[in-house]
């Protein structure tokens, strides 16, 4: 695909646990495929081998008395990696980038969930990530106990194991930056059926297809 040297696009998908980000991820490319958009699909911790070891220990049940500014500063360590090695490249050749989480990630479950000051994120986002932000934000917005009521049952990571309060710390922060920052997000109710929410995906993003 001929880009013309231009920028590919940034959007992230995010949302608590059980919203179906990771579902959602696949049926977006294959929809920007099909008009024409050359897009990879990634994730948050993960990207690279390096990322993807990292996000093993952060979610490994084992490691639940891991700090909470350990677990902070790993979180921007696989960012690193995955930034320089998979996100930068791909959007300096033009592709778009489709990525499940990223920095709202870390204010929502770091900054809210663990309450670390969302200053301290800032710097390390700043330090990080440069200029780099979303060109979109698709926030999948589901109440926590329908979220939980998803996951139940399958094999809880460390942040699955955290108990409503946390998960709503979590949500609440997630609305509260679609609020401040409404031309970068577009919230999508993600309690509708998957084909429904990916419906709804697909007319968020097609202003950037224009």
């Amino acid at each position: 695909m001929d880009t013309g040297g231009q920028r590919g696009r940034f959007i992230t998908l995010e949302g608590i646990e059980g919203a179906g980000k990771s579902t959602q991820v696949a049926p977006l490319v294959e929809a920007l495929a099909r008009s024409g958009i050359d897009a990879i699909a990634t994730r948050e911790p993960g990207g690279t081998p390096e990322a993807e070891a990292i996000r093993a220990l952060l979610l490994d049940p084992a490691y639940r008395s891991l700090g909470k500014d350990a677990e902070l500063l790993l979180v921007f360590a696989a960012r690193a990696e995955h930034i320089e090695k998979v996100i930068r490249p791909a959007l300096q050749r033009g592709r778009w980038v489709v990525c499940d989480r990223f920095t709202d990630a870390t204010f929502a479950y770091q900054g809210a969930g663990r309450r670390i000051g969302s200053a301290r994120i800032a710097v390390l986002e700043d330090w990080v990530q440069g200029e780099l932000r979303p060109d979109l934000t698709l926030l999948l917005d589901l109440p926590v106990s329908t979220g939980q009521a998803r996951i139940r049952g399958r094999s809880a990571d460390r942040f699955e194991r955290e108990g409503s309060a946390f998960f709503e710390r979590v949500r609440a922060t997630y609305l509260e930056r679609a609020r401040e920052a409404p031309e970068r997000y577009r919230i999508i109710d993600a309690s509708e059926s998957p084909s429904a929410t990916s419906a709804a995906i697909r007319r968020a993003v097609e202003h950037l297809m224009a």
